[in-house]
């Protein structure tokens, strides 16, 4: 039971490789929020989150506004998930470039590799983006610090996916058929890898969703619940389900996620409501059977609870202009 792998499935993941960079020492560049880049990557409001492979040598990477930079070897990825302004760089540039002003050049030149820099040290490096729904991501984005980084050159699976990206992004300009369906493909592993290593990491006395999935009991409760989210659930069934009873379920879910399983299945289910009011021409009634609800009205009551508006007027709010 992969709980990650079905939430994933709900929030749509879609990304890229976009930049292909050898920079020699000393290098800095400012990347500007993904608020800024998003309309350059996907045509309606989906969250970017940014990530950068290093392949060769060294540097270091932090938030805009924290000074505490993380260091970055080869092999190392650091993702931005929550789409922070940040800064990346190698040595002591007096001012970092700022991206944002040659964001449209950037982007054009497609993975053309681009070098810049002092002189000094090279590294080598593939930035990337993910695409997902900013709604249903919260489910895993809300467990992660603006910055992480994995290294991912420790095992065997890690380094093929490295090489794998190095050859794609260096043929990249072969235009081959289906060359950009590979890179996007490729990219998502590399995305959902870095997460799954980030779980492996955590404190064992972690709490929160991320520390819950790595959980044998907690982690398939989740991925029954994100499974068949419709399904007529009780503690007592999905204890059932794990194999332990329900009162040991409950207790282990709210350690982990500080709520009932069944309180955390009916904000699944209005946020999987919400995501089709927005997306879909589909009735209230068809939505409220699809997401659980044996009637319109129950539907309507708890929806309002969760978001303060009734699902017609959070559908007609969310299609206009201003939204």
């Amino acid at each position: 039971m992969d709980v990650l792998s079905e939430v994933l499935k709900a929030v749509k993941l879609d990304g890229a490789m976009f930049y292909n960079a050898e920079f020699s020492a000393p290098w800095c560049f400012r990347a500007p929020p993904s608020r800024i880049v998003a309309p350059y990557l996907s045509p309606d409001s989906r969250h970017v989150i940014i990530y950068h492979l290093l392949t060769e040598g060294r540097g270091y990477g932090h938030v805009e506004g924290d000074g505490r930079p993380i260091p970055l070897n080869a092999g190392d990825i650091v993702i931005y998930p929550h789409g922070d302004a940040h800064i990346m760089g190698n040595g002591s540039p007096a001012t970092p470039v700022d991206n944002e002003q040659e964001l449209q050049r950037i982007l054009s030149q497609g993975l053309k590799v681009c070098r810049f820099g002092g002189g000094g040290e090279m590294t080598k490096f593939i930035c990337g983006y993910m695409t997902c729904d900013p709604q249903l991501s919260q489910v895993f984005l809300g467990g992660l610090p603006p910055i992480f980084k994995v290294h991912i050159r420790n095992d065997a699976s890690g380094q093929w996916l490295e090489n794998s990206l190095r050859y794609s992004v260096d043929n990249a300009d072969a235009a081959t058929p289906g060359g950009e369906a590979v890179l996007a493909k490729l990219s998502e592993v590399l995305f959902v890898e870095t997460l799954r290593r980030y779980i492996a990491l955590l404190p064992q006395e972690q709490t929160g969703w991320l520390a819950g999935v790595r959980d044998p009991e907690v982690g398939k409760a989740l991925a029954l619940l994100h499974r068949q989210p419709a399904h007529p659930w009780t503690i007592a069934s999905l204890g059932n389900e794990v194999g332990i009873s329900r009162s040991v379920l409950a207790e282990r879910f709210r350690r982990y996620l500080s709520e009932t399983p069944m309180a955390y299945l009916t904000r699944w289910r209005l946020q999987l409501g919400a995501q089709m009011l927005k997306t879909t021409s589909r009735s209230v009634a068809e939505i409220a059977a699809e997401v659980g609800y044996e009637s319109e009205p129950a539907f309507n009551r708890a929806f309002k609870r969760e978001f303060a508006l009734p699902p017609a007027r959070y559908r007609s709010q969310s299609k206009s202009p201003r939204h």
